[in-house]
C-alpha cells in the first residue's frame, strides 16, 4: 500500500479490496456467516409468532387488553413502519460511523425491545416496543448486508447473501412450532406462554451479540475514511488464519489495485445525485424488485393463516404447522438456487426467480378459482410459488448493496428497504386484508393476481436492468465515489466518478 498527500485529504493505493476477495472459502467466513446472518432467524421468529399467536393475545384471561385486528393491523403497521424508519436513520449512520459499531447497537435495541415487549401490561405498551423492535431489525439490514458484502469474497458474495437473507425463513419456521407450543394452555398459562416467545428472541439476541464482537470492521469502509493502517492489519490477520488453515499453504497473488482519495463521510446531495442521475437504472431496478417481494411477501404470506380458517376451516391453533411447510419451502430456495447466481448470473437467475414466482401464482389463483385446493394442497401450491419467491427476495437485498458506491452503500439498502416495504408491505396487507376479509373466492383470487402481477413486472424489468455482478469486485460493479484512478482488477471496468452509468444488463 502506497500513501501520498492530496489536499485536505490522503490519497492510497491498495490491493486489499482485491486480497479480500481471492480468498478461499475459509472457517473465519463461517464466523461472519453466523455472527451477522443470524439476526434474520430473528426477524422471522418475531414476525411469525406474533401473527400466530394474535388470537390468543386478544382473548381474555392473556394478560393484555388487545383485540386480534389491533394485532395484526395496528401492531403489524407498527412494527413495519418501525423497521423503515430504523433502516434510513441507521442506515445513514452506518456509512458515517462504520459497519461494527452499527451491527453492535441495533442488535442491542432489538434485544432490549423485544424482551420489554414481554413485559407488555396494556395495548400502548406492547405498539411502542413492536415499534422499537422493528426500529432496530430495519437498522439491521443496512449494516448486516453493508459487512457481509463488503467482507465476503467475490465468488461467494451470491450465495451467501441469498442464504443469510433466505435465514429469516428458518426463524419462520421456529415461531410457527413455537406458537403452537404458546398456544397450548395444557403446556403454558394463557398470560405466559406468549411472553416466553418474546423472552426467547432476546435470549438468543444476546447471544449473537457475543458472537459478533469477533466480527471486525469492514477493511473496505476503513480505507475510505482514512484508517488504512487499521484494515491493513485486519485483512493480515484474516490471511495468517486463512492460510493457517490450509497447512501454510500461501495465498495466490492478489490482482489489481485501486487509488482512493480518503475523506470523512458524503452528503445527502452526493447520495441522491449518486441514485438518481449516475445511477439511474439501477434505482428503477432496485425500485421494482423491493416493491415486487415486499407486497407478495407482507400482504400475501401474512395472510395465508386467514385464508386456511376461512375458506377451510382449520382451526387457528393448527395453522402454525401449515405455515411451517411453507416457510422450509421459502429457505430451500435460496438454499439450493443460491450457487446459480454466481455461476449462471444474476440477470438470468433474478429476472427467472421472479418471472417463475408470478406465473406461478398466477397458477395457484386459478386453482383456488376453479375450487381445486384444499389447505393441503394450497399449501403445495405456495411452497412451489415461494421456493423461487423467495430467492428473488433475498437477491432484491444483494442487488442494492452491490450495485451502489462504498460510500452509499448502507443507505441505499436502507433507502430501497424503506420505500419498497413501505409501498408493498404497509399497502399489501391493508388491500389483502380487505379483499380476503370478504369470504368471497373472487376477491382473493384478486389479492393473488396482484401480488403475481407485481411479482412478473419486477422480474421484466431485472431481464433488461440487472447488473452482471457475478464474481466481480464492488470496486468493479460500482467505483467508488472516492477513487481517482481507474486501476487494473479491482475497479478496474468501473463507471468513471461523475459519469453516468453504462448499460447495466452488460456493464
Amino acid at each position: 500500500m502506497t500513501t501520498a498527500e492530496a489536499g485536505t485529504g490522503r490519497t492510497v493505493t491498495t490491493n486489499i479490496p482485491a486480497r479480500l476477495d481471492r480468498l478461499p472459502w475459509s472457517r473465519w467466513h463461517w464466523t461472519i456467516v453466523v455472527g451477522l446472518g443470524t439476526v434474520w432467524i430473528l426477524d422471522g421468529l418475531e414476525v411469525t409468532v406474533v401473527g400466530n399467536i394474535a388470537s390468543r393475545l386478544s382473548e381474555s384471561g392473556s394478560g393484555l387488553d388487545i383485540t386480534s385486528g389491533q394485532i395484526t393491523g395496528t401492531a403489524a403497521a407498527l412494527y413495519v413502519a418501525g423497521a423503515c424508519a430504523g433502516a434510513l436513520f441507521w442506515g445513514r449512520l452506518t456509512d458515517r460511523w462504520g459497519r461494527k459499531k452499527l451491527f453492535m447497537i441495533t442488535l442491542a435495541v432489538y434485544l432490549a425491545a423485544t424482551a420489554l415487549t414481554a413485559f407488555s401490561f396494556d395495548a400502548w405498551w406492547f405498539f411502542l416496543f413492536r415499534f422499537l423492535t422493528g426500529f432496530g431489525i430495519g437498522g439491521e439490514y443496512a449494516a448486516i448486508n453493508s459487512a457481509i458484502d463488503e467482507l465476503i469474497p467475490a465468488s461467494y458474495r451470491g450465495r451467501v447473501d441469498l442464504i443469510i437473507n433466505g435465514s429469516f425463513w428458518l426463524g419462520a419456521v421456529g415461531g410457527s412450532l413455537l406458537s403452537i407450543l404458546a398456544l397450548n394452555t395444557a403446556i403454558l398459562p394463557k398470560d405466559l406462554g406468549w411472553r416466553l416467545t418474546f423472552a426467547l428472541g432476546a435470549v438468543l439476541a444476546l447471544v449473537i451479540l457475543l458472537v459478533r464482537r469477533h466480527v471486525p470492521e469492514s477493511p473496505r469502509w476503513l480505507l475510505i475514511h482514512g484508517r488504512d493502517r487499521e484494515a491493513e492489519e485486519i485483512v493480515s490477520s484474516i490471511e495468517q488464519r486463512v492460510e493457517s488453515e490450509q497447512g501454510g499453504k500461501r495465498l495466490p497473488e492478489p490482482e489489481g489495485e485501486i487509488t482512493i482519495n480518503q475523506r470523512g463521510s458524503v452528503t445527502f446531495l452526493e447520495i441522491a445525485r449518486t441514485v438518481f442521475a449516475r445511477y439511474r437504472r439501477r434505482s428503477i431496478l432496485g425500485f421494482s424488485l423491493f416493491i415486487g417481494q415486499a407486497f407478495l411477501y407482507n400482504a400475501i404470506t401474512f395472510g395465508f393463516g386467514a385464508i386456511l380458517t376461512t375458506f377451510f376451516k382449520v382451526p387457528s391453533d393448527h395453522t402454525g404447522y401449515y405455515f411451517a411447510v411453507i416457510a422450509v419451502g421459502n429457505f430451500c430456495g435460496p438454499l439450493l438456487l443460491g450457487k446459480l447466481f454466481d455461476t449462471v448470473g444474476r440477470r438470468v437467475m433474478i429476472s427467472g426467480t421472479y418471472l417463475l414466482s408470478g406465473l406461478l401464482l398466477f397458477g395457484t389463483a386459478w386453482l383456488f378459482d376453479q375450487g381445486h385446493l384444499n389447505a393441503t394442497t394450497l399449501t403445495a401450491c405456495w411452497c412451489a410459488v415461494l421456493f423461487f419467491a423467495s430467492a428473488g427476495a433475498s437477491s432484491a437485498y444483494l442487488t442494492v448493496s452491490e450495485v451502489f458506491p462504498m460510500e452509499t452503500r448502507a443507505m441505499s439498502i436502507a433507502f430501497f428497504y424503506a420505500l419498497g416495504t413501505a409501498a408493498g408491505g404497509i399497502s399489501g396487507p391493508v388491500l389483502f386484508a380487505d379483499l380476503t376479509g370478504t369470504g368471497k373466492v373472487g376477491d382473493t383470487v384478486l389479492a393473488f393476481s396482484i401480488g403475481a402481477a407485481l411479482m412478473c413486472a419486477a422480474g421484466l424489468v431485472a431481464a433488461f436492468l440487472a447488473v452482471k455482478a457475478e464474481r466481480r469486485s464492488l470496486e468493479d460493479i460500482a467505483q467508488p465515489l472516492t477513487a481517482v484512478t481507474k486501476a487494473s482488477g479491482a475497479g478496474a471496468s468501473g463507471t468513471a466518478p461523475g459519469r453516468p452509468e453504462s448499460n447495466p444488463a452488460t456493464a
